[in-house]
């Protein structure tokens, strides 16, 4: 099933197939708000509720599935890649730092709509150029972003796409800011645990910039590959880390997880090859939900000591790339 529906004043698309049903707000950066398996009863996303579509439009990287194009901190804002300084303005200003980037709040447009028996498929995009500055005024660069949503009775695959439509090589970072429920079908905070693919920690100043020396996992954090650690109701967390594979259900596992161990159910978020860094943020501890963020380069990456080394690329005048993401819930 898909259909436009007006929801809490916003126009928004509604999918459902086998046992997901998903809701996706254009407008809003294309963002999917919802995301959720009904004979499980869980909501794999935070979703915002009629009293928060302010927010919601203020600050989209706290719901649903919210682009980040670049991902995290951009260190003053600058950075020089072929010759050419991009300087982006200072969006937090205590650390002097750039953030997230405007993709997350800018429209989309619904290019594709196509149902089967197997799956539902909605396609936005969003063009930028000379004439559509609200990026390209600081990142000169005609480009195309297209994020497919694909429901099935598996559960939802993204994908993220970026066309370089400019006559010169474009930079490219991208990241997701997905806030996982926590509890997401009853319960209380401690009954859940996060898993997540880190390798190590990135060592981050007082701007939450990379040092450029990684560590060993503390005992806290080593719980995130074995075993899980309480992230909601509990302290802060705000750090980086590599990546680097995990063991799930006795296979190799590229993501993050949540699980129930109360009633054994868990929440699944796979990320590609493409994704070699993770940002893990929990707001303060205090709210119910936790973000594994897959980032595509290490924050603050074009301004690295090897900025290659730090998953930095550019996409040459014609090319793409893209990133692929899986969320489910068993």
């Amino acid at each position: 099933m898909i259909r436009n529906i007006d929801w809490n004043g916003l126009r928004a698309v509604e999918l459902a197939k086998g046992d997901y049903t998903a809701l996706l707000i254009p407008s809003v950066g294309a963002n999917l708000v919802r995301l959720a398996n009904t004979r499980l009863g869980v909501e794999i996303l935070r979703t915002p509720a009629a009293d928060e579509i302010e927010t919601f439009k203020s600050r989209p990287q706290i719901f649903g599935l919210p682009l980040l194009f670049p991902p995290n901190r951009i260190e003053d804002g600058r950075y020089t890649f072929e010759g050419r300084t991009y300087q982006y303005p200072i969006t937090i200003e205590k650390e002097h730092n750039y953030h997230h980037g405007i993709l997350k709040g800018e429209p989309f447009v619904v290019s594709k709509a196509i149902e089967t028996d197997e799956e539902v498929l909605v396609e936005c995009r969003y063009y930028s150029n000379a004439a559509n500055d609200a990026i390209y005024r600081d990142f000169p660069h005609a480009f195309k972003c297209k994020i497919t949503y694909r429901l099935t009775a598996e559960g939802l695959h993204q994908e993220v796409m970026f066309a370089n439509r400019s006559s010169e090589a474009m930079p490219v970072g991208v990241g997701f800011h997905t806030p996982m429920l926590i509890p997401f079908a009853g319960g209380e905070a401690s009954d859940y645990a996060m898993r997540v693919a880190v390798g190590e920690q990135v060592e981050l100043n007082g701007r939450n910039l990379p040092t450029g020396r990684t560590l060993p996992l503390t005992e806290q954090f080593a719980r995130l590959r074995e075993g899980g650690l309480q992230v909601t109701d509990c302290d802060p967390i705000e750090a980086g880390f590599t990546l680097r594979e995990i063991e799930v259900d006795g296979a190799p596992y590229r993501g993050a997880l949540v699980e129930n161990r109360r009633t054994g159910v868990r929440t699944f978020y796979e990320v590609d090859e493409q994704t070699t860094y993770w940002t893990i943020w929990n707001n303060g501890g205090k709210v119910n939900y936790c973000c594994p963020e897959p980032q595509s380069w290490t924050t603050n990456a074009p301004n690295a000591a090897d900025p290659a080394a730090a998953g930095f690329r550019s996409i040459a005048p014609g090319e793409s790339w893209r990133m692929t993401f899986r969320l489910y819930a068993k």
